[in-house]
Formats: structure tokens, sequence, C-alpha cells
């Protein structure tokens, strides 16, 4: 009996599939870094991204997609005056859902890795994967990853 239980709960265990949590894996800037939190960034230097109660993307003021946001990002670090101090505020509805957020940071993030993989191509003539630490510190300074979120609504 004691044995046919143990079998059981080992067959559960065997068979029962479990769901991958989602979760965004972020590099921090350190907590020194006072320089950085002191530069004052021209309003033509930040990108407004805003996620509503009902899952609406808003660049700019202006409705978008999802779909579009990784070239938008892309578009407006390349074309920032001060590609160092650009900003990307986003701004999300407490009541929007966390798979249209974590889209929305997805999409962010690729637009990074996608210009850090183009000016690894050009610089180092291989992928972003391929360089050494030092590279990817380089092209990590050429690109910075500058994001302020906030918070709204309920």
């Amino acid at each position: 009996s004691l044995d046919i239980s143990f079998m059981l709960l080992i067959l559960f265990l065997v068979t029962t599939s479990m769901d991958a949590d989602k979760g965004l894996q972020r590099q921090l800037p350190p907590m020194d870094n006072r320089e950085e939190a002191t530069v004052d960034v021209s309003k033509g230097n930040i990108l407004q991204l805003e996620l509503t109660a009902d899952n609406q993307l808003i660049i700019d003021e202006k409705t978008s997609s999802t779909k579009q946001l990784r070239q938008k990002v892309i578009d407006f670090v390349e074309n920032s005056r001060d590609r160092e101090h650009h900003i990307i505020s986003l701004k999300a509805n407490r009541d929007a859902t966390y798979e249209a957020y974590f889209n929305i940071q997805n999409e962010i993030v690729a637009a990074y890795r996608a210009m850090r993989n183009r000016a690894a191509k050009q610089y180092y003539h291989r992928s972003y994967d391929e360089c050494s630490k030092e590279q990817r510190e380089k092209l990590r300074q050429l690109y910075p990853q500058r994001i302020a979120e906030g918070y709204g609504g309920n």
C-alpha cells in the first residue's frame, strides 16, 4: 500500500507540467552613479510611452501598437541629439495586464539588442553575442539602455 502511494506520487510529479514564469532580465545601473542622476535631459531626448488600463500603447501621445514599438525605439535612440542621455519613459496603468507590460519591455530590450548587434557587426565584424566582454561593454556604452518607469491609475 505504501509502495503504491509512493509510485503514484512519483508518477504525478513526473507527468505534471509546470508553467515557466515570465520575467525581465535587467541589469540595473550601479547605486553610486550619482553623475547620471543629475543630468538634465531635454524634451527632445525623451520618448514617452504609456500603457493604458485597456492595454493600449501610446507613444508620444499617439496611439500605436507593440509591433511598431521596436522600430520606434531604434529610430528615437539613433536620432537623439545626445544618445548618451536619452530616456525612454514608460508609464503603465496599474490595471494593464502583465502580459501587455511584458511585451512592451521585451520590444524595448529587442530594440537595444538590434542596435548593439548592428554596431558589433560594423565595428567588430561579428555579432554582439560573439563579442568579447570588453567589446560588449563598449557597445553598451554606445547604446546605453535608459528606461524610466512609472505607474499610474488605480
